[in-house]
């Protein structure tokens, strides 16, 4: 499982953006999105730098 910490997101549509840019990167992607604290849990194919890259095309920030 992978958690990255995600600035930017400040409602619900945020955290559909983000979650629909994850799945299209791995459609069998488990993602949980806590728009509160900004984490997101994956667990499936992506690496890091992968998730990481698929996050912030969607104009959202990843803090390492």
């Amino acid at each position: 499982m992978i958690t990255l910490k995600v600035e930017g997101m400040t409602c619900n549509g945020c955290v559909q953006s983000v979650e629909r840019a994850l799945k299209r990167a791995d459609p069998s992607a488990s993602v949980k999105i806590d728009l509160d604290s900004g984490r997101v849990d994956l667990d499936g194919a992506l690496d890091r730098a992968a998730a990481k890259q698929a996050i912030e095309a969607t104009g959202f920030d990843v803090i390492d």
